[in-house]
């Protein structure tokens, strides 16, 4: 699956030189946190997240960084404080350049992408022009979508398509695991090295369609201490 097949394409864009109370009230209006901020031709150049809009002299919250912050950063950081908290286009409050996804990158590529900058949205591009944005619901969405109950498996069915997923495991070690399966019960044991791999199994068999599981996996450590 990859990012087209998830993004919102029903896009809210505002302009660099959209008033910043106009993007405040959008915000709120949408419900959403966060807005891109498009060039007349289409071309993403910022976006303007919640954050970007916390310090406010309209609230009397502009940013005061302690003097060690602003001896280091010099006048150029305590400008650039100033059009933040008193600019009042998106050009001025706006993040750039813009942490963005490409169309055809695969959903691994965009979580990925959200987690390591922590972000709660990211635009979709193709070329510079923006053609979506996924946020996390996006994402929770697909999962409620796909991960919808399968039809019942016969036992053959089960323990065929347990035993593919566990070769495909780097964790795990299906010689040292016995698999048997009865009435759509998946039965577990043998040793493995860790409680975490223990629950790791019996995730496995019910991913493969187990109506239910019988984990009798012993833990090595576990074991010689008993």
């Amino acid at each position: 699956m990859r990012a087209r097949d998830i993004m919102h394409t029903q896009l809210v864009t505002v302009h660099p030189d959209t008033p910043v109370g106009e993007i405040a009230a959008l915000l709120l209006d949408r419900r959403i946190s966060g807005v891109p901020v498009c060039a007349a031709d289409g071309r993403l150049v910022g976006i303007v997240s919640e954050a970007d809009l916390m310090w406010r002299a309209e609230s009397d919250t502009t940013h005061r960084r302690g003097w060690w912050a602003s001896l280091l950063g010099g006048r150029d950081m305590m400008a650039a404080d100033f059009i933040r908290s008193h600019g009042t286009r998106a050009t001025d409050v706006m993040t750039s350049p813009v942490v963005s996804v490409a169309v055809d990158d695969d959903l691994e590529a965009v979580i990925a992408t959200m987690e390591r900058h922590r972000i709660k949205r990211v635009p979709v591009v193709e070329g510079e022009r923006i053609v979506g944005i996924i946020s996390r619901s996006d994402l929770l969405r697909s999962i409620a979508r796909h991960a919808q109950p399968e039809a019942p498996r016969d036992d053959a069915g089960i323990a065929e398509r347990l035993e593919a997923l566990l070769r495909s495991q780097p964790w795990a070690s299906p010689a040292l695991v016995n698999v048997g399966v009865e009435n759509g019960v998946v039965h577990l044991s043998g040793l493995v090295e860790s409680e975490v791999e223990r629950r790791a199994y019996e995730a496995a068999a019910r991913v493969a369609g187990a109506r239910s599981v019988e984990n009798d996996l012993a833990v090595r450590n576990r074991a010689i201490a008993d």
